[in-house]
């Protein structure tokens, strides 16, 4: 007999021992002493017993002789599935007056539904970073602060190099020698001159120009290389700049990040590509929807969730970073066995359940569950599909089936 057993009979005798009966009850000692004497007990506390019939003081139950409650109570499955707990009767009369209720075990839809909160971020991927490959001076500026919207190709600043400028003279050098040479002797001279214009980032349109205006210029212009607005800017007119050294940085908020963090236990659900919306606090009825582009490899072991990045269009630039939002993941697990999670009882090694067998009694099955949805918990084992099972009051059961397992544990049954 384990603990809770011992714990549940001790209880039980203590109860029965301090317990008024009226008139007709006696308790288990006194009615052994007349073993032919027929008994009635109360089935919910098998604590009373009388030498006729009548209510139980406790519950209000009718009292059934001892012989009918004890096959009623163990017919059919054997009792004992779960340690620790038996087989209950149960009249429906006292099942009114408990408030028993009863669902039935079937295949439902089940999806699940995640909500976190994600932080708006600019896509890294859409920044581009503007530098310079050659030492120069600023001598314009065309953006003017952060935050300025410009397209590809629209001038961004002029610098004046001396190694620009040597570089185009000497293209222009070799254009003349490929002119006067009748072999085509200078055409390796100018794709040299040609390459090294190209390799400090000047475009043929520019080369071009070059060639037919016939003279260097003494400032050239940056273009911008993509579409987008200005985030950073450590650049002004007249400043000396080194190769390399950041100018500005512009990005493309089109489409934004939203960086979310994610429970482990929901990690099953979230995979990459996977569809999602995300709301605002401040604009009710108006979501945004996505995709999940990245989930991190590693936890945090502090919060215990792993950080998921989504990816959402933002043709309109609705969405700016550092913004807070909703996010709402729904995923479809398709029809699966279901029980109401009411159903389920819990201890720390055994989850079950109370099945309804139809002819009174309530029988504890233990159950294998997987995923819990909305209310339901997927079954795995110990059910089948129109099974009844005991959706409330299921304490109350499960104490009644916790003392007779006692009970019968010490009588030896």
């Amino acid at each position: 007999m384990n603990i809770r057993a011992a714990l549940v009979v001790v209880l039980c005798l203590l109860g029965a021992g301090l317990m008024s009966l009226p008139v007709g009850c006696r308790d288990r000692a006194h009615s052994h002493g007349d073993a032919k004497a027929q008994k009635y007990i109360c089935p919910m506390h098998p604590s009373v017993v009388s030498d006729r019939p009548g209510e139980c003081p406790i519950c209000g139950m009718d009292l059934v002789l001892a012989e009918s409650a004890t096959t009623s109570a163990n017919a059919g499955s054997p009792t004992g599935q779960i340690p620790g707990l038996a087989t209950v009767a149960i009249t429906p009369e006292a099942r009114q007056r408990m408030g028993l209720a009863f669902d039935t075990v079937g295949m439902r839809p089940l999806a699940r539904s995640l909500r976190t909160s994600a932080r708006i971020v600019a896509d890294e991927t859409r920044a581009v970073r503007v530098t310079t490959k050659v030492e120069g001076w600023v001598e314009s500026l065309s953006v003017g602060f952060v935050g300025q919207a410009v397209k590809k190709g629209d001038p961004l600043l002029s610098i004046y190099s001396p190694d620009l400028v040597s570089a185009q003279q000497e293209y222009l050098i070799a254009v003349k020698a490929r002119a006067l040479a009748a072999d085509g002797s200078g055409d390796a001279l100018l794709a040299a001159a040609r390459r090294r214009l190209q390799l400090r980032d000047i475009s043929d349109e520019q080369i071009v120009q070059l060639e037919k205006r016939g003279e260097p210029v003494k400032a050239l212009t940056i273009y911008a290389p993509a579409s987008g607005r200005v985030t950073e800017k450590s650049v002004l007119a007249g400043q000396k700049i080194m190769p390399g050294e950041p100018l500005l940085v512009l990005s493309d908020f089109s489409t934004v990040w939203a960086d979310a963090d994610i429970y482990e236990s929901d990690l099953p659900f979230v995979h990459e590509g996977a569809p999602l919306e995300i709301s605002l606090p401040f604009w009710p009825g108006k979501s945004f929807k996505g995709t999940i582009s990245y989930v991190s490899p590693t936890l945090d072991p502090a919060s215990r969730t792993v950080k998921v990045r989504l990816e959402i269009p933002n043709p309109e630039l609705l969405l700016k970073p550092e913004m807070y939002a909703e996010a709402r993941l729904s995923y479809s697990l398709g029809e699966r066995l279901a029980i109401p999670e009411a159903a389920v009882m819990r201890t720390g090694e055994h989850s079950y359940t109370f099945r309804d067998r139809g002819d009174g009694s309530l029988v504890p099955v233990e159950v294998g569950l997987g995923v819990r949805v909305e209310g339901y918990y997927e079954v795995l084992s110990g059910l089948k599909a129109g099974d009844r099972v005991v959706t409330s009051a299921n304490f109350l059961v499960d104490s009644e089936s916790s003392i007779r397992a006692a009970l019968e544990s010490v009588s030896g049954k």
